[in-house]
């Protein structure tokens, strides 16, 4: 019997990349949108603190478990910017090609084009939930100004991998989910849901 979960996000590729990810584990994955629960606010500084947000709002409007994540994409040389403002870095409509033009911008004279992925998980089994399940991860690689690949979203097709020579968007949706800082994550919550699991 699959468990119900709502997905507090609205983002088509991480609701895409969730239900892949949480379909061997026998998890239905409902995006909050199908259930017209509009978005939470994100105020907090830190990736976490979104997250926790995000997971009790959703489960407060549906009365079912939640799971969130706040993510982004971190830039060594610019002290970790964008961050949580990742989605909205050149604006608050969310325009991925200008955020990207702006990242690529303040880059742009560095040496240090180092970046990383940030992928704060979390999930609830209630609204009040005392114990939420929290896990956060990183995914390590250096910011390229071409564009490459056509899979992924976001910054995906910036983000390269040296050790693989690709960038995000020129991976199969398997290896990604394999791979990035969400699959690392999911995989950590499993583990702890499972230890759970064994004494609850």
């Amino acid at each position: 019997m699959l468990q119900k979960l709502v997905l507090a996000s609205n983002n088509a590729g991480k609701v895409r990349e969730f239900q892949e990810l949480l379909a061997p584990f026998h998890f239905q994955v409902i995006p909050q949108g199908s259930l017209d629960i509009d978005s939470a606010e994100e105020p907090y500084d830190t990736f976490i603190e979104n997250a926790l947000t995000k997971a009790r709002h959703a489960s407060t409007a549906s009365g079912l478990p939640a799971l969130a994540d706040d993510s982004g994409i971190c830039a060594h040389a610019l002290n970790g910017e964008p961050g949580v403002l990742s989605a909205c870095y050149a604006g608050l409509d969310g325009d991925s090609a200008a955020n990207i033009d702006k990242l690529s911008a303040a880059l742009a004279h560095s040496k240090d084009k180092g970046v990383h992925y940030v992928c704060a998980l979390v999930m609830v089994n209630s609204a009040h939930d005392p114990e939420p399940v929290i896990v956060q991860t990183r995914w390590y690689g250096q910011w390229i100004n071409e564009a490459k690949g056509i899979n992924g979203f976001g910054y995906d097709p910036h983000f390269f991998l040296p050790e693989l020579g690709k960038t995000v968007a020129e991976l199969e949706p398997e290896q990604k989910n394999a791979l990035s800082h969400r699959g690392q994550a999911l995989h950590e919550l499993l583990i702890q849901l499972e230890r759970r699991a064994k004494f609850d």
